[in-house]
């Protein structure tokens, strides 16, 4: 998030780097190679803010009161969950509170039980375009410091489940099947501590039940907070003076209980020996290699991004220097947060998209089969991204051409940051990119609507087709600010299908699935994944642009091994498939899924 030296020595940045407050230090920007002029076009792709009629209104709560403290600029993220199974996503919203009387007299820990005030939110999807606050009918009315959210059936009950981390611990909140959860997280060994950010479910030993990996940012107290002053007054420091902390993977033993494997599995320590405390703040689960099974990769802040490649014995290997995604070509660490993967140009492998902070611009991590290349600056979206301070990116298809496109969510972390550099605001634009098809950018954020061109202190944003009509649509959280729901108004005559996997041998959620969908003479590789962004969960079920197809061929590749044909596919339906046994039914987009 922030480099070294970004307040302490800024005047000398200022003079040095040109007011670029990222990666100063007596050091130079990153450098821009090539770089494709960033065109405008009216590419027909838009959205529109429906947070007020849709009926959410959700403030995020960051306990600032002025003592500048590190956890405040963070915000937190947002995750699309169909807890009821009725087929429409519902949206889970993480909340932050105020600070404790004990904290605000600088505490060494957090506290984990704090009075009530302030709570997440869950929001059922009505099916009409509206949702409703069921948190309290939920028991989800919790009080906690929160960060980050991911999904998945983690005992195989056919219930979708919740994972939240936070400040202090964590909560697992098992859902009861009744439109009801229970929080389960000491019971399961699953109460976590410390600073916990980005989450993700897998199952990285294929054993058929889903496991855990948590990222951990810094080792910060109240008791520890070191001020930083300017200008005669206190303003947000960098993460610098803080250590960082490790990664924690939980393997799930069944009976819902989790032990704690990180040292055995080989994620605390590189092959070299160095200790692995990164200041993690995304995570994303790929498959780098195509060998079947999933690797994990981590957006680190200041510090070496890591790839946690799958020995396919219970254990990783951490390979991020060897793949080029650990630091970029001037060695110096940059402050990464977001990151997604997906295999953006239709080539078979999946690539990197990673958010970073101002002055950074965007990584693009072309997969060229052993190792990683980045191409942001041949593909058009470096120069756009170089002031903006990115927290959440992904990949999705939004305008359902076959190709997919990129969001990334901006907001910087310092309040008063035109006191030192004018051109850097605190609330910025998003960016939306869209994919040319042949391995290019083009920017389309300036005709894509009042939604994209507003400026927001962005963190957690995460997509979901919300209204069943075949095109996704976003849920962005704002740092101590209100949320926003963005409805794709995108105008066009292609096409789109949807898919609901649901594991036997595999997982019940089917995360780590893998379908190749063959529209027209175009492949597409498509993953049920959790986690990604940063904090935050997109929408379990894959929706497919498919272009002018009417009908389309797919496999899917199970966790387990096992693959489904699916040989004719219509666009414009819903499919519930089910390994081992097909298809089990289909429905035509807006319909809700019949009930269990």
């Amino acid at each position: 998030m922030r480099t070294i030296s970004i307040y302490t020595r800024l005047a000398l940045c200022v003079i040095i780097c040109g007011a670029a407050l990222a990666g100063c230090g007596g050091k130079k920007p990153d450098s821009v190679v090539i770089q494709k002029p960033v065109e405008k076009l009216d590419s027909g792709v838009a959205f529109e803010d429906v947070t007020k009629q849709a009926g959410v209104n959700f403030k995020h709560v960051n306990g600032a009161a002025g003592r500048k403290w590190l956890p405040e600029t963070m915000g937190s993220g947002v995750a699309w969950i169909d807890y009821d199974g009725d087929g429409f996503p519902d949206l889970f919203l993480v909340n932050g509170r105020e600070w404790t009387a004990g904290e605000k007299a600088k505490a060494k820990e957090i506290s984990i039980t704090p009075p009530k005030g302030a709570t997440c939110k869950l929001y059922h999807n009505e099916g009409n375009g509206t949702f409703k606050d069921v948190t309290e009918k939920a028991g989800l009315n919790v009080t906690l410091y929160g960060m980050g959210a991911c999904v998945g059936d983690y005992d195989n009950d056919g219930n979708t489940d919740l994972y939240v981390t936070g400040l202090g611990r964590n909560y697992l909140f098992h859902n009861e099947g009744n439109g009801t959860f229970k929080e389960m997280a000491n019971g399961a060994g699953l109460q976590d501590g410390g600073w916990s950010t980005s989450c993700a479910w897998v199952d990285y030993d294929k054993d058929g039940k889903l496991d855990l990996i948590v990222a951990h940012y810094a080792q910060w107290t109240p008791a520890t907070d070191l001020p930083f002053p300017r200008n005669g007054h206190l303003t947000y420091g960098t993460p610098a003076p803080y250590n960082g902390a490790p990664l924690r993977l939980y393997h799930n033993e069944g009976g819902g209980k989790f032990k704690d494997v990180s040292e055995q599995a080989g994620i605390r320590k590189n092959s070299e020996g160095r200790a692995l405390q990164g200041k993690s703040l995304g995570i994303t689960v790929m498959d780098f290699d195509n060998d079947g099974y999933p690797d994990i990769a981590v957006a680190n802040d200041t510090e070496p991004n890591y790839l946690l490649h799958n020995e396919k014995n219970g254990t990783f290997k951490e390979i991020g220097v060897e793949t080029t995604m650990a630091i970029p070509d001037n060695g110096i660490a940059r402050g990464a947060m977001g990151i997604d993967a997906c295999d953006y140009d239709n080539k078979g492998k999946e690539s990197l998209v990673i958010g970073n902070f101002s002055n950074q611009g965007l990584n693009l991590y072309h997969n060229e089969g052993a190792a990683f290349r980045d191409v942001n600056g041949q593909t058009g979206i470096l120069k756009a991204t170089l002031l903006s301070l990115t927290f959440s990116c992904f990949f999705t298809d939004f305008d359902n051409d076959g190709w997919r496109d990129i969001f990334i969510a901006n907001g910087h972390v310092d309040d008063d940051i035109q006191e030192v550099q004018k051109t850097v605001e605190y609330a910025e634009k998003p960016h939306l990119f869209l994919n040319n098809g042949d391995g290019n950018f083009t920017e389309v954020t300036d005709t894509a609507g009042a939604a994209m061109n507003a400026k927001y202190v962005a963190r957690g944003a995460a997509y979901a087709d919300f209204e069943l009509k075949g095109q996704t649509g976003i849920a962005m959280s704002v740092n101590n600010g209100t949320a926003h729901l963005f409805r794709n108004t995108t105008k066009t005559a292609n096409r789109s299908l949807r898919l609901e996997l649901e594991g036997t041998k595999s997982n019940r959620s089917a995360i780590g699935a893998y379908v190749h969908v063959k529209a027209g003479d175009k492949t597409q590789t498509y993953s049920v994944k959790s986690g990604s962004s940063y904090c935050s969960q997109s929408e379990l079920p894959l929706t497919i642009g498919v272009g002018q197809q009417a009908k389309v061929s797919a496999t899917v590749t199970w966790p387990s091994g096992e693959k489904t044909e699916l040989p004719e596919l219509e666009a414009g339906q819903i499919y519930h498939i089910v390994e081992g046994a097909g298809v089990k039914d289909k429905r035509p987009f807006g319909q809700a899924r019949a009930k269990k």
